[in-house]
């Protein structure tokens, strides 16, 4: 297999500091076949994951209490991290196609065999292995998209797949459960199972990316993107916000009180809702005008939220607050992406989805971990303030980013340039 990620890159990076020239012109269509089909096998893996997402660790408690409910978790999501950093290496030996197919393939396949033991270990081999599966369909499945998708209508692209495989997930989580409780858990899986190996068929019509992608450039791997400074600046603003956002999922419910559970459910529905609405404005914004200029404030508006948030003793508060969070969440989310696919070439496409996920992921799990242990010393509302005041060191990569940008969307940034 051919190692890219700590060798030097001869590719340029592209700085994005406004709407690309083609932009004067007409406009491209969004739409195509292959993005058509591309959509179709993402909901295929969104359906799989999300239906088992909350439907497997009841199963383990069910059969091996809270601690292999724990272990299934753990697993899915260990195997997601590593998954993440190995994948664009996978595409730069066999394409985006080939790669996919392997993931909904590890995704799909061994939800069939899930309850053939209850067994805490068995449950746990499954689940990292669908952890694996899963990882290589975002990130191969994240960068074969942004290949579909017209540079001059990036950022509106990139929306409207937030929007695609945000619904199924939504739909999915609770009907996971739902069915559990009616069907039992076999048929469940059965269902996660066939919709990851079904959508393997439409991949099967997709390019392999070949197309965009000049072969004499050399991938940009993983580690090497770490320590770009044009790449690492919007995944460590990201990063601030994921962490935030898998606080308000994860402790929100808790930190209400519990006469106010209606208040939760419309809080924890408006907040996806605002960061669809936004990420959608952010993408056709960040199209004519430069996505550069929405990432700070979009981490800016993310902050109030959280920081709206602490008063979690008022109703009013609460639902502005994870408006505001959703709001500034939706933002970033579309403009750090958009802004990194801009700075490489399509060669590089793996290695950006990949440290984007894992901004995302590794954000999501660190920001629940540490705010659990914050919380138990300082109580909610006082760990929300420092979650929000935390969020805030992002601010220092987010105006850097905003002062180098070059006056041109078309000039260079050498490869390794510290800014």
């Amino acid at each position: 297999m051919a190692t890219h990620t700590d060798s030097p890159s001869t590719e340029p990076m592209t700085s994005n500091s406004g709407p690309s020239e083609a932009t004067s012109g007409p406009r491209p269509p969004l739409l195509s076949r292959p993005l058509l089909l591309r959509f179709v096998s993402m909901v295929g893996a969104s359906l799989s994951f999300f239906l088992l997402l909350s439907v497997v660790p009841a199963y383990a408690a069910e059969r091996g209490g809270g601690g292999a409910a724990g272990l299934a978790t753990g697993s899915l999501m260990l195997a997601t991290v590593l998954g993440e950093l190995v994948t664009p290496r996978l595409v730069a030996r066999f394409g985006y196609r080939l790669t996919l197919m392997a993931g909904l393939f590890l995704l799909g396949a061994p939800a069939l065999a899930l309850t053939v033991s209850g067994q805490a270990a068995w449950i746990a081999a499954v689940c990292f292995v669908r952890g694996l599966g899963f990882a290589l369909s975002i990130v191969a499945g994240g960068a074969l998209t942004a290949s579909l998708i017209p540079d001059e209508r990036r950022g509106e692209g990139l929306a409207l797949v937030g929007v695609v495989s945000g619904v199924p997930s939504l739909v999915a989580l609770p009907l996971g459960l739902w069915l559990a409780g009616r069907v039992g858990y076999g048929p469940v899986a059965v269902a996660g199972g066939l919709a990851a190996l079904a959508a393997i068929v439409f991949v099967l019509g997709l390019p392999n990316g070949a197309d965009r992608a000049d072969r004499s450039k050399q991938p940009l791997g993983v580690v090497r993107g770490l320590r770009t400074g044009a790449l690492l600046r919007p995944v460590v603003v990201f990063a601030a916000t994921a962490t935030a956002a898998g606080i308000v999922v994860t402790f929100l419910p808790l930190a209400v009180p519990s006469a106010s559970a209606g208040v939760v459910a419309v809080a924890l529905f408006v907040q996806p809702a605002a960061s669809t609405l936004t990420r959608w404005l952010a993408g056709r914004y960040g199209d004519r005008h430069g996505s550069d200029r929405l990432v700070l404030p979009g981490l800016l508006l993310s902050a109030l939220g959280v920081l709206v948030i602490a008063l979690s003793g008022d109703p009013v508060a609460v639902i502005t607050g994870t408006a505001l969070f959703g709001a500034g969440f939706g933002i970033t989310q579309n403009a750090t992406l958009a802004l990194m696919y801009t700075r490489v070439s399509a060669t590089s496409y793996g290695t950006v989805s990949a440290l984007w996920n894992l901004a995302y992921d590794g954000g999501m799990g660190l920001g629940a971990a540490g705010f659990g242990l914050t919380a138990g010393l300082t109580g909610y509302p006082w760990a929300f303030a420092l979650t929000a005041l935390l969020m805030l060191g992002a601010v220092a990569p987010a105006l850097r980013d905003r002062r180098v940008t070059a006056p041109s969307a078309h000039s260079p940034v050498p490869d390794g340039d510290p800014r």
